[in-house]
């Protein structure tokens, strides 16, 4: 998953405390192992390369998390999408900081992007494509997927207090540390790295942000992020950053995404689907650095 995960964790049982950390450390290396795009030999990069052919059974955990995946995608109206691999590629910012395609590299890349193109058996639990170039990539959302698994085990081993980190993007607070209500985290400024533009409080929920400058380049004096719009086949423009506020790493991790692509206003509408969501959009002002829009669900 390309990134660092740290755990901070409170308990009464040293001992307990550091076997419970290790245990989640280790979870973290087999979601890496089972969902990586980045290693060939891990059950993702084997569905990459053989569901063009032929339906490829996977176990349940994976299929049914791609699934899962595939339902933001619908309730977003594909402003998240999991194929977006080959326009990373075309874009060069698959292992590489970017650079602009050609008309005829992006358009091949655009042929293969779309949830229509991969193929869901509940029932035998096998993954196809429709044809040849098409992939998955699961980097925006699997973080948040380890986030949740390490939660997850730091409960049943009773651990009350913690925060998880993967990456400083998405950020688990589980309880709250001793004398405090709750994990104060802040949000990075999204155009001076040494400001912070926000603090926000965490108590069983996750904080997850989504960056154009985490990977950007420029050409003829426009910069272009990583953050693709699946649905244009081109980097997203005039947002910074977006900050999520969920109930889940999961959700957080795809709904940075997925509000990046749509901007305050199509987002709103998403929006009201999500209760306990929150979400700040960090965007270029005319006369200061950036102004941000806070957007939240209504109660239900």
């Amino acid at each position: 998953m390309a990134c660092v995960y740290a755990i901070e964790a409170y308990g009464p049982d040293a001992e307990i405390l550091s076997r419970a950390v290790e245990e989640a450390f280790d979870e973290v290396d087999r979601i890496d192992r089972l969902m990586s795009h980045y290693k060939a030999e891990s059950p993702l990069s084997r569905v990459n390369r053989e569901a063009a052919r032929y339906p490829v059974i996977v176990e349940r955990e994976l299929f049914d998390f791609i699934a899962d995946a595939m339902r933001y995608n619908r309730d977003s109206d594909g402003a998240f999408d999991i194929t977006v691999g080959p326009l990373m590629k075309a874009w060069g910012f698959f292992r590489g900081e970017g650079r602009m395609p050609s008309a005829e590299d992006l358009g091949a890349a655009r042929r293969h992007v779309g949830a229509e193109h991969v193929i869901l058996d509940e029932t035998a639990k096998s993954i196809g494509f429709d044809g040849a170039g098409v992939e998955l990539d699961l980097g925006g959302i699997a973080k948040g997927y380890a986030v949740d698994r390490v939660v997850h085990l730091l409960r049943a081993r009773r651990i009350s207090a913690a925060l998880i980190s993967a990456g400083g993007s998405t950020i688990y607070g589980l309880g709250a540390p001793p004398g405090r209500d709750g994990w104060d985290v802040t949000i990075q400024d999204p155009v001076d790295p040494q400001k912070i533009a926000r603090t926000v409080l965490l108590k069983d929920r996750v904080l997850s942000v989504a960056g154009s400058s985490e990977k950007s380049f420029k050409s003829n004096g426009v910069r272009y992020s990583h953050i693709m719009d699946p649905r244009t086949g081109r980097p997203v423009q005039g947002v910074l950053s977006v900050a999520v506020l969920a109930s889940s790493g999961t959700a957080g991790d795809a709904l940075d995404d997925a509000f990046f692509v749509l901007g305050p206003a199509a987002s709103r509408k998403y929006l009201k689907q999500l209760p306990d969501t929150e979400v700040f959009f960090f965007l270029p002002a005319q006369h200061r650095a950036w102004t941000m829009i806070h957007e939240r669900a209504d109660p239900q």
